[in-house]
């Protein structure tokens, strides 16, 4: 028999109104049997006035100790489950994406909370971030072999958000064969990537659509790729026309990974890469009179929780201040954030106080965000964290 978790009162708003979630302080502990339940165990979740709202597996040893994966009756968390969404998810990259190079599955977004699946090409890279997906996870398997047909499924299950639900990371081959690297296209570049060594699940696929708007900027110009990772922004700059890019990130392997895809792309005669950190090297490039016409700055989240927002805030100021005197008159600065709790506005009033501080003006010609292979859920905030701001860069007036 499924066990019951019963809400206090008003406690069902947020789920009602298409939230997934269910945070230990909202159960009704008097009606449910917190202390019986076990991890990844199935629950059905019901309202303080006995109304059934829905299926859910459960940690009721995190903060978040529900999370719904059904609303009807009749369809249990399961392998159909599983294989339905997926066709689902499946169904708008097929009608977005012309090659099989996207996010397959956005968790929560897709209505599949607790897994991220990314697709390149025949191979499938899956992150399973819960107890109760991972307690699925021949189910998540068996699913995506009989939707995709892929050739290979790599687990890379060493994320630290793991360790919030009690889990172990790791990295496995589910099934098939997984070479030391895979090949993303993307616009009309292509990148050689590490799917099991390297950041995330190989690719940042979320700001492939930012990066495409960024070629009427930089035709003919001198561009800085900052936390360029394999190059992406770069690259694809220099496949739009530019004249010279430097792409800069603190990781030994990301800069050859990107010097290795200047030469895949036949660009390496303009691309060059340095390795350090990000700070220190603003300030080694402003100290060698160096300037740029574009400047990309697509760092880590300063802002992981809520708690960091004040020094994470500092962080985006400071990197948004040296890369602003980098900035030529009349320049371009692309900056983003991919902190869900540091949002659009305040990015911006941000990057406007470190402009102000170097007496520099801001015009703001574009926002971006997560591209459509991560869906945002309007019921769910968290799902959208990406923001990119397209800044032109002039004295002060």
């Amino acid at each position: 028999m499924t066990a019951e978790l019963y809400l206090k009162k008003d406690c069902d708003r947020r789920l009602r109104a298409g939230h997934c979630w269910v945070y230990s302080n909202e159960v009704d502990t008097a009606r449910t049997a917190m202390a019986a339940l076990q991890p990844a165990a199935d629950v059905a979740v019901i309202n303080h006035r006995g109304r059934w709202l829905g299926w859910a597996y459960t940690n009721p040893h995190s903060l978040i100790c529900g999370r719904v994966m059904s609303r009807d009756r009749d369809r249990p968390p399961d392998r159909s489950l599983f294989v339905h969404r997926l066709k689902i998810a499946l169904g708008l990259r097929e009608r977005l994406y012309g090659e099989p190079y996207y996010r397959l599955v956005f968790g929560e977004a897709d209505g599949l909370p607790g897994l991220v699946v990314d697709r390149y090409g025949a191979v499938l890279v899956a992150q399973l971030t819960t107890a109760g997906i991972e307690a699925r996870r021949a189910a998540v398997v068996e699913a995506l072999d009989k939707v995709l047909r892929p050739r290979a499924i790599l687990l890379r299950n060493d994320t630290a958000v793991r360790e919030l639900e009690g889990l172990p990371r790791y990295v496995e081959i589910a099934q098939g064969e997984v070479g030391e690297a895979a090949v993303v296209r993307e616009g009309n570049a292509e990148f050689a990537v590490s799917l099991s060594d390297g950041q995330k699940t190989g690719w940042y696929y979320d700001q492939a659509a930012n990066r495409s708007r960024l070629k009427p900027y930089v035709a003919g110009k001198r561009v800085l790729d900052m936390c360029s990772y394999v190059g992406a922004w770069g690259i694809r700059a220099a496949k739009a026309g530019a004249a010279e890019v430097l792409c800069v990130d603190a990781s030994q392997e990301a800069i050859a990974g990107a010097s290795d895809n200047a030469a895949r792309n036949q660009v390496a005669d303009r691309v060059s890469a340095r390795q350090g950190d990000a700070f220190v090297q603003l300030k080694e490039l402003k100290s060698a009179g160096e300037r740029f016409d574009v400047v990309v700055l697509d760092p880590p989240a300063f802002v992981k929780r809520k708690k960091d927002w004040r020094e994470g805030a500092r962080a985006y100021r400071r990197l948004n201040q040296a890369a602003i005197s980098l900035v030529k008159q009349d320049g371009i600065l692309v900056t983003a954030s991919c902190s869900y709790h540091m949002d659009r506005d305040n990015l911006l009033r941000t990057v406007q106080q470190a402009a102000r501080h170097v007496d520099r003006s801001l015009q703001l010609l574009e926002y971006g965000q997560q591209g459509p292979d991560h869906p945002v859920h309007p019921a769910i905030p968290e799902t959208a964290y990406l923001k990119a701001l397209y800044l032109r860069v002039l004295a002060a007036f």
